[in-house]
């Protein structure tokens, strides 16, 4: 039986990819563990630079699978304890110090927001469809949406999304910043991000990732202090020593020219 999520790890880079086209990828409690399991792999290993979150089909993800779990009698802890579920791989991808890109195409609802929203760079195709959904069925935000679309939109927009019917298309949610770039193969180009950063100063990258991603919790003085802590120790790192090492090399060919 197809897996409805597939991992595997290639050339320095994690790929994550919803495999539920069938159901436009809404998650149902195997999928959830599933990417869960897969996330908190991803951000454990050193042979993981960067990763790659995409889905198969038409759309990236509708949400929760709601109708598989009308069907089989699930109640509001089961609701409940599958989300929490799902919260360990969206926590683990945005706390790590791991970049992480999406590609996106097609409907983006409910939970499948929070999902598309854990990546720090989203590539999105022409075809994408953002909506809340979540009042159409009486159900509240989950999976983060309710804080990571405000950081990503502001408040009020989110509000918008969140308490109305508006669907936000492409050029929207470029607009708005919910998106990075929309391109026509997204996920070409994020498998190219993915690559480039595998491939490039990752520490250094996925250390900015960090401190933006931290930065929106903590209070400015501790956060400053673990900015300075860190270039300290990316000064020292076998990373930044070869590339200041060839900076100053060309500095002092242009001058010597």
């Amino acid at each position: 039986m197809p897996s409805s999520l597939e991992y595997h790890v290639s050339a320095g880079v994690a790929h994550i990819t919803l495999s539920r086209p069938e159901r436009l990828n809404a998650i149902d409690f195997d999928t959830g563990m599933l990417y869960r399991d897969a996330c908190l792999d991803a951000t454990s290993r050193r042979d993981v630079r960067a990763i790659l979150v995409s889905a198969k089909g038409t759309a990236f993800c509708a949400g929760g699978d709601v109708l598989a779990m009308n069907a089989a009698g699930v109640d509001g802890a089961g609701v409940t304890e599958g989300a929490h579920t799902i919260n360990a791989g969206i926590q683990a991808l945005v706390q790590s110090a791991v970049p992480v890109v999406a590609a996106v195409q097609g409907a983006v609802a409910g939970g499948g927001i929070g999902i598309m929203l854990a990546a720090d760079y989203i590539v999105a195709s022409p075809t994408l469809r953002v909506a809340g959904k979540y009042a159409d069925i009486g159900l509240t935000p989950d999976l983060g949406v309710s804080t990571l679309l405000a950081r990503a939109i502001g408040e009020r927009r989110a509000l918008e999304v969140l308490l109305t019917a508006r669907t936000l298309d492409a050029p929207t949610a470029l607009e708005w910043g919910l998106v990075a770039e929309v391109a026509d193969a997204p996920a070409e180009r994020a498998n190219a991000l993915a690559s480039t950063w595998a491939d490039g100063a990752w520490e250094a990258l996925g250390q900015a990732k960090r401190l933006v991603r931290a930065g929106q919790e903590r209070e400015l003085t501790a956060h400053m202090k673990d900015e300075a802590a860190s270039i300290g120790r990316a000064y020292d790192s076998a990373q930044a020593r070869a590339r200041i090492e060839a900076f100053a090399s060309r500095s002092k060919g242009n001058h010597d020219g």
